[in-house]
């Protein structure tokens, strides 16, 4: 069996964040195919193209694509800021698709997970994340969704995941993902 390392993104800076305790909860269910670590996006500069173009990207950006290069595929747990994906992830997006041409993502196999205290889960953010992901050539999982709502009763003090149903969901999720990423890796 060969494992494979999926790169773990944020799209949430807050150190207590829900999606930060999925991602970890998530990662605590994983098949022993999948060795998920997260990959921190937060200390990313702004992309802007000159700093490639000069030939001296910012070491933070060149970290980035290294550390990403190496990875079998990619999760995403996402927050939803105003029906959208959180600056912060599109960021990472933006940094690992340049320079032109030299694009991290390229026919990545990937998964989203989107977690809001919301009804609807983050639904918008997971939806806008899948559309930069076709146009960076990311296979993106269809089946399950994972868009989780009303994640404030869902942890545990300890941040583990304290309904069973969301539990057993979540071990559904990551199991179909490590047979996508099998699959299309």
């Amino acid at each position: 069996m060969t494992v494979k390392k999926i790169a773990v993104l944020i799209g949430s800076l807050r150190k207590q964040s829900f999606n930060r305790k999925m991602a970890l909860a998530v990662s605590a269910l994983a098949p022993a195919a999948l060795q998920l670590e997260i990959v921190e996006i937060g200390d990313l500069p702004l992309y802007n193209e000159e700093l490639d173009a000069d030939g001296a990207p910012p070491a933070a950006w060149t970290a980035f694509r290294q550390t990403m290069q190496d990875r079998d595929g990619v999760l995403f747990c996402t927050a939803e800021y105003n029906r959208s994906v959180p600056a912060v992830l599109k960021n990472a997006l933006d940094v690992g698709s340049r320079p032109y041409g030299a694009s991290i993502w390229n026919g990545k196999p990937g998964a989203i997970i989107s977690v809001s205290p919301g009804a609807l889960g983050g639904f918008g953010a997971n939806h806008h994340l899948r559309q930069s992901l076709m146009s960076l050539n990311v296979p993106c999982m269809q089946q399950p969704e994972a868009y989780i709502g009303g994640a404030g009763a869902l942890f545990a003090p300890d941040g583990s995941l304290s309904n069973d149903a969301t539990r057993q969901f979540m071990q559904k999720f990551i199991n179909a993902f490590a047979t996508w990423v099998e699959h299309n890796g």
